[in-house]
């Protein structure tokens, strides 16, 4: 949703998620209103001018003059900054989500800030003879229960002024996130159990719901002594594989309709698949708090050998 300022006057304009229109188009009078979340995505707080000579009244003018975004349904592109509420007032500091690029198998490939999937057994064997054994960054898609390489982050308060040894406040624990991204890809593989989305909308873009107890191990605990991104009090981790889409293993349509050429050459301990024989598509994997609502989008390589 969005406010439009127009002549003094607060219009409220809202519009429906794609979500939101499928359920009240089923037409069965259950679809009801129940929660909602507000945003601020296009305010820049560093606006905000106590230097102003006009004095205090005049310090947040410019936060308050910027213009406002209509609303619009684009799930992947709303939403990335919630408001949230919290009833403790000495709070110095809120938790973020951070990818967890130091911890073992979680790297991102050398020399790109992204994840890289192979998508299919071609593409695997031309950079590895044990599929079991890829260097840091490059994801198994075609087996994604093979290999030790992960995507991970690591959730809490991001400062050195607090011990990494304290207790995280069970208000800013998050134990339930939404992971999305684009179906027509790939999908997301657990370490144990499975995962499947509780939504697609209609852009193609998968919404999974992970628990800390739901038996698949996507969502755990950080202990305090373990190693993690996180420099002050940790929270919960989020660890997962993908798996690549039927399409992508099967055809080059994707690859020619959403891809390019390989730029670079890609390199896995003696083996090289150089640019000329690979396409990629660049997506992203988002993860989302449920509780603090804040949000972090993963960049992620889709890589398939063409010769």
């Amino acid at each position: 949703m969005g406010f439009l300022d127009n002549s003094g006057d607060i219009i409220l304009d809202a519009v429906l998620t794609d979500l939101g229109r499928k359920r009240l188009a089923r037409g069965n009078g259950r679809f009801r209103i129940s929660k909602f979340a507000l945003g601020d995505d296009e305010i820049d707080y560093g606006l905000y001018d106590k230097t102003n000579t006009n004095g205090s009244a005049y310090y947040d003018i410019n936060i308050l003059q910027t213009p406002v975004l209509e609303a619009f349904t684009n799930n992947m592109s709303s939403m990335k900054s919630r408001l949230m509420s919290y009833g403790e007032n000495d709070l110095l500091y809120l938790p973020v989500i951070v990818p967890a690029t130091t911890i073992g198998g979680s790297a991102f490939y050398s020399g790109l800030s992204s994840y890289v999937v192979l998508v299919d057994e071609e593409t695997v064997n031309a950079l590895t003879t044990d599929s079991n054994s890829l260097d840091a960054g490059l994801l198994n898609g075609f087996r994604p229960d093979l290999g030790t390489n992960l995507i991970r982050t690591d959730q809490g308060l991001n400062t050195s002024e607090l011990s990494n040894e304290s207790v995280i406040n069970p208000s800013l624990l998050e134990t339930q996130y939404f992971i999305q991204m684009d179906n027509r890809l790939g999908f997301l593989r657990p370490s144990a159990g499975s995962l499947k989305p509780t939504s697609i909308d209609d852009d193609n873009i998968a919404t999974y719901v992970a628990t800390a107890e739901d038996g698949t191990g996507v969502v755990t605990n950080i202990a305090a002594a373990a190693a993690s991104d996180i420099v002050g009090p940790r929270g919960t981790r989020v660890s997962l594989k993908i798996g690549s889409g039927l399409d992508l293993r099967t055809s080059t349509f994707l690859f020619t309709q959403l891809g390019t050429s390989g730029t670079t050459a890609i390199t896995s301990g003696t083996k090289t698949l150089a640019a000329a024989n690979y396409k990629f598509i660049d997506s992203t994997v988002r993860v989302s708090g449920v509780s603090t609502g804040f949000t972090l989008d993963i960049p992620v390589r889709f890589v398939k050998k063409t010769s």
